[in-house]
């Protein structure tokens, strides 16, 4: 890639409590062109069955910045609905928090050069995160 060419993004998330991919969570795009600059949204996408968002939209050119919002509240009580179904006389997790996840939303901000692509990988659970540069 040249040195004119944007910035490339993807991402996908793991659920690490269950050690499988986090299927259907909104995943929004936001970018700007400078420290300074206003946010711009892009547009988002929700991770498919192997928790890939394959998607995302195109980085405007001259992106330095780029946000990702990651909306796991809403994955994590459809998991915990369908848990509670498939065992309807377990007891209740007691660790859970009011809502049953201590992050309801993730975003991660970083910095971007042109011409690099950056997969951001979200390593997921209840009650905590982790992301990273992949490759």
């Amino acid at each position: 890639m040249s040195a004119s060419t944007p910035a490339s993004v993807s991402t996908h998330i793991l659920d690490t409590s269950v050690g499988r991919p986090a299927r259907g969570v909104a995943v929004r795009l936001t970018a700007r062109g400078g420290q300074d600059a206003d946010w711009q949204a892009l547009g988002g996408s929700a991770t498919d069955a192997d928790g890939r968002c394959k998607d995302l939209p195109a980085l405007p050119e001259g992106t330095t910045h780029v946000r990702l919002d990651f909306a796991v509240e809403a994955y994590f009580e459809h998991r915990e609905n369908q848990r509670a179904d498939a065992q309807q006389d377990a007891p209740a997790n007691r660790d859970s928090g009011a809502g049953g996840v201590f992050f309801p939303e993730v975003t991660v901000t970083f910095a971007v050069a042109p011409g690099e692509h950056y997969h951001v990988p979200l390593l997921l659970n209840p009650f905590g995160y982790s992301v990273y540069r992949g490759s």
